[in-house]
């Protein structure tokens, strides 16, 4: 009880110094953020302004040139839908939850990466002021805070720096990977397959599925190096592609039927001869790795702890 007696009492004499020396938060410290937040709303907005109006356009007929302002260019080439080089990605804050999508896989704990993870260290930010309340400023005397704050600078850097130097899989960087595959599958010899596996590869199919570990699994798509040792046929193959939900209802895959009818053939042919390379399998959640980390967190944050605990100045006898 003695130590919450020394809180209400160090609280106590914050308040009386508050009303002797202070000044609300409302409505002075209001007041301060509405007009900064005002300036600064003010400066994007004439930016933005400056950046749009001061902008040339000098496209030619063929869509060639640029559209560029005083602080820079507003674009510099005319949108193409049907471009194989683009690969979408976050904006720079969001990089470490996209990195968490390619350590947690889907299904099995892509839920825990995207929701759980997150929602967990807010929640953690949110009860540290309530779990350490002692009115100690030494570092050394405040491990709880301390390493906290470490772990989640460290870990957020470490993931965005990982999210930001990902590499997606372009169709461009892979119109020569289907006789590597076809070397490694063993249907180097089948025609139509190898035509199937060059169009999987420069239709964008390993935008979200994955094939010898080549690719990204994104929005649920199965890996599909064993693909043909599901016994699903030719048949099948056509008529998912053509209308997935149709085969698989609630299936996000958008319908390829305006392939072709020998291209939708050749690429079922080549997923039916897809029977596995052995060592090329998906990996799954690195489960051991993520448990060495929280572990070793949770030892240093005990050893800092007891440190902080040793090292407290012992109370005078009453």
């Amino acid at each position: 009880m003695a130590s919450v007696d020394e809180r209400r009492a160090a609280f106590k004499g914050y308040k009386e110094d508050v009303d002797r020396r202070g000044k609300p938060f409302f409505p002075h410290a209001m007041f301060h953020d509405t007009v900064m937040s005002l300036v600064v709303v003010c400066v994007i907005v004439a930016l933005a302004v400056i950046w749009k109006f001061t902008a040339d356009n000098n496209f030619n007929e063929q869509g060639e040139g640029d559209y560029t302002g005083l602080l820079g260019a507003v674009y510099t080439n005319e949108a193409d839908p049907g471009t194989t080089n683009f690969v979408p990605r976050p904006d720079w804050y969001f990089y470490f939850l996209f990195y968490l999508l390619r350590i947690f896989k889907w299904p099995e704990s892509v839920i825990l990466g995207t929701v759980g993870i997150p929602t967990i260290l807010l929640v953690l930010l949110l009860a540290m002021p309530f779990i350490d309340i002692r009115r100690e400023r030494r570092i050394s005397r405040r491990p709880v805070a301390v390493v906290t704050a470490v772990l989640v600078v460290i870990a957020m850097g470490v993931l965005t720096y990982k999210g930001a130097t990902a590499k997606e899989a372009l169709a461009s960087e892979l119109e020569g990977i289907a006789p590597t595959w076809a070397q490694k599958q063993g249907f180097a010899d089948n025609k139509q397959a190898v035509a199937g596996a060059e169009l999987f590869a420069e239709a964008g199919c390993l935008t979200c599925h994955t094939y010898l570990a080549a690719g990204s699994s994104n929005l649920g798509a199965p890996e599909l190096t064993a693909e043909g040792s599901k016994g699903r046929g030719v048949a099948f193959q056509i008529a998912h592609i053509k209308c997935p939900s149709c085969e698989n209802p609630g299936s996000p895959m958008p319908p390829f039927a305006d392939l072709g009818e020998e291209n939708l053939r050749n690429r079922a042919i080549f997923l039916e001869a897809s029977k596995g390379a052995e060592g090329t399998g998906e990996e799954g959640t690195p489960w051991i790795e993520i448990i060495a980390l929280v572990s070793l967190g949770l030892v240093v944050l005990l050893i800092l702890s007891l440190a902080a605990w040793f090292r407290r100045a012992p109370r005078a006898a009453v």
